[in-house]
């Protein structure tokens, strides 16, 4: 069962923000870049808007750990980030070298992200086996 303390409920609505301001930024840039376009001004900006909602992602993550008062659930939440990040480190290496050594396609660093956001799911499921509790369901 999620625990539902004020930290969750601040946590996921500036995760709601950050989603809203990533999405928003990918659609704006979707519709106004065209393909292949320079690196020009214009089209950086709309990408480090996008961008930003990825920092506001890990902003909140941040502050989440450290309005966690149950020092259990923050050590569940943290062993969950480490696993997310150990599964992007690992996919991203052996993805790289198979690049390097091969024609195999090329894996946009954009991808890096997402890559440790399902790396959470696998650290929650992690801490479900090991310890039989992931913690909140979405930090």
């Amino acid at each position: 069962m999620p625990h539902r303390s004020a930290a969750s409920r601040r946590y996921k609505l500036r995760s709601i923000l950050g989603a809203a301001i990533y999405i928003g930024g990918v659609l704006i840039a979707t519709v106004l870049i065209p393909d292949h376009a320079p690196p020009s001004a214009g089209p950086i900006a709309l990408a480090v808007l996008a961008g930003s909602g990825v920092l506001v992602w890990i902003w909140a993550l941040a502050r989440y750990l450290g309005e966690l008062e149950d020092e259990y659930l923050r050590m569940l939440q943290v062993r969950g980030m480490l696993v997310a990040t150990g599964v992007t480190l690992g996919v991203t290496s052996v993805w790289g070298l198979v690049e390097l050594f091969t024609t195999a396609p090329r894996l946009p660093v954009f991808f890096v992200y997402p890559i440790w956001c399902l790396g959470l799911v696998v650290g929650g499921l992690f801490n479900k086996r090991l310890l039989g509790d992931s913690g909140e369901a979405c930090p």
